[in-house]
């Protein structure tokens, strides 16, 4: 019996064969909308969620840092990347990652490039909604049209993936195009959540503030460029197993900043300084909120890119949020439910969905305006 299903597998692994590792991988035309999986692949089993997020930087570049308000003496944030030279990438499930990155030790290489057609590129977010979009993907794939929940670490408050129960589509391909389109759909709103949950007062490291980071003017457009990558290596068979997954991160990353005409190193500096006293402040350092002061406060998932005037015209950025003619709320929503700690956070009546978020984002606008008017050019 044994040797009878082992030759079963095995023909079944010959009728359908998987994209191997060295396969190239190439996104899609970033200008049009994702296209559907043409056949079922090989999907991962499920996976371990991300652990927190990579260590992102603020915009700027240089950036200097203080500590209990006094300056550290001999440290700066080069923050840029050359688009030549992104390194490896390794889906985020250890704190070793983080650790590497921190000691400047990680052949993943993230950092911020400038793009003539979608301005400032945060690599560290496009990597982050990736790996949220492969992780849910190995959740909902599985579960498709039963009720589950998916409970995640606390940014604020209790966050929540929560999976209906639904009749799935008859067509295996059909499914497999769905939960794709889910795992996509409900990683941007993650990231969505980040911003606002950092504005608001969220912090990793206890005592020290994030909200220089909230609606930095680069973060949401990346977070989408991450979502569509991991979308077109779904679609093309490239994470059938992580090592897989990995390798075509590598290849694709590359080949999506060429679409977005990424620049190197030292016009990236340039855009930064032709930039600075506008989008963002050099005289203050991490963590004054206002060394940043040009935010985007869009929680779309429909996005134009915050850049510069240029000659050549800007990328928009589209994720599905229809089915089959039919909303993507409906099968699955994010809740953010009261927590322990909720920071400036107002107390949402029973919980906050990606519904609310724009509102939530439209007051931290109106806070920031205010502030920045009353401050000037200086720094808290």
């Amino acid at each position: 019996m044994k040797n009878a299903l082992l030759l079963l597998c095995l023909f079944i692994n010959a009728c359908h064969p998987y994209s191997s590792p060295n396969t190239p991988m190439m996104p899609g035309d970033l200008q049009l909308a994702a296209t559907l999986a043409e056949r079922v692949w090989p999907a991962i089993p499920p996976l371990s969620p991300p652990d927190g997020l990579r260590p992102c930087c603020a915009f700027g570049y240089n950036v200097r840092a203080k500590f209990l308000g006094i300056s550290v003496p001999f440290f700066q944030l080069s923050n840029v990347v050359d688009p030549d030279n992104t390194g490896k990438h390794h889906y985020n499930d250890s704190w070793k990652s983080t650790l590497t990155t921190l000691m400047g030790m990680n052949s993943e290489h993230d950092g911020i490039i400038y793009t003539r057609r979608g301005g400032f590129i945060d690599l560290a977010h496009v990597r982050d909604t990736a790996d949220n979009t492969l992780w849910l993907f190995s959740q909902i794939w599985p579960a498709l049209g039963r009720a589950t929940t998916i409970k995640m670490s606390n940014e604020l408050g209790q966050r929540i993936i929560r999976l209906r129960q639904f009749s799935p589509p008859e067509n295996t391909l059909a499914r497999y195009n769905l939960s794709v389109r889910l795992a996509a759909y409900l990683a941007f709103q993650l990231a969505a959540w980040h911003e606002v949950a950092q504005w608001y007062g969220f912090q990793s490291v206890p005592g020290y503030p994030e909200t220089v980071s909230a609606f930095s003017p680069e973060d949401l457009y990346s977070n989408l460029l991450g979502a569509r990558i991991a979308t077109d290596i779904l679609n093309s068979g490239g994470a059938s197993t992580l090592q897989q997954y990995q390798h075509s991160m590598a290849q694709m990353l590359p080949q999506a900043l060429v679409q977005l005409q990424a620049v190197g190193p030292q016009a990236t500096r340039f855009h930064f300084d032709m930039l600075d006293g506008a989008w963002w402040n050099s005289h203050c350092r991490l963590p004054d909120k206002f060394l940043v002061r040009l935010r985007n406060y869009s929680v779309s998932n429909q996005r134009q890119p915050s850049r510069p005037a240029d000659n050549v015209p800007e990328l928009w950025l589209t994720l599905p949020d229809h089915f089959d003619h039919h909303p993507l709320s409906q099968f699955a929503r994010m809740e953010i439910w009261r927590g322990d700690n909720m920071a400036n956070l107002p107390s949402p009546l029973l919980m906050y969905s990606y519904d609310d978020f724009a509102v939530l984002a439209q007051q931290a606008e109106k806070n920031d305006r205010h502030m920045l008017a009353k401050i000037g050019s200086q720094c808290d």
